[in-house]
């Protein structure tokens, strides 16, 4: 991804967040790709849980979920589709990354879902009944979180905010949210 489409992606999250009153931290660092490369950058990040972030589509396609957890828990994908009950789900490919989130593989993000607030040209079979194409399923463990930890759709910065803010920004995308108990280490 070029610097100025970088820069182009947090500077939308970040007026996103700023034109909602929504307060937050703007920490910078080295494009990282993995869990493993953030937690070195996360140590000087205090109070936050940091999250990691997935991206799939079910077995017809026509479905997109977006799923944040505890940046250390381990997810089966198996037992997600049982808990979800939604068929099977795969990884959702970069096009549909693109279409849905307006995001780029190593950059799946919760503020992604801005993307999401009014779909451009949808497909109306993609669309849930509250008119969003994305359905987000969250760890129930992040749910009283004092600070929470996303990358502003490209990972070479990270953007905390407070646990009211974060529930503003889902207020405000207005989709369906379904709160999961992550604990098992699904």
């Amino acid at each position: 991804m070029e610097q100025a489409e970088r820069e182009s992606l947090r500077k939308k999250v970040l007026d996103f967040l700023t034109e909602n009153g929504i307060g937050y931290e703007l920490y910078t660092h080295p494009e990282l790709s993995s869990i493993d490369e953030c937690l070195a950058y996360w140590k000087d990040i205090h109070d936050a849980t940091h999250c990691k972030n997935l991206f799939f589509r079910n077995h017809k396609g026509n479905r997109h979920y977006l799923v944040s957890m505890e940046c250390h828990k381990d997810l089966d994908i198996h037992g997600l589709e049982h808990m979800v009950r939604q068929g099977k789900l795969s990884f959702a490919s970069q096009e549909r990354m693109m279409r849905c989130l307006g995001l780029h593989p190593g950059s799946v993000s919760a503020f992604g879902l801005i993307n999401d607030i009014r779909p451009d040209n949808p497909n109306p079979k993609e669309l849930f009944d509250d008119g969003h194409r994305v359905k987000y399923f969250i760890d129930s463990d992040l749910r009283n979180v004092p600070k929470i930890s996303f990358h502003p759709c490209e990972n070479t910065a990270s953007v905390v905010v407070s646990h009211d803010g974060f529930m503003k920004f889902l207020e405000l995308w207005g989709g369906q949210v379904e709160w999961l108990d992550m604990s098992s280490g699904i």
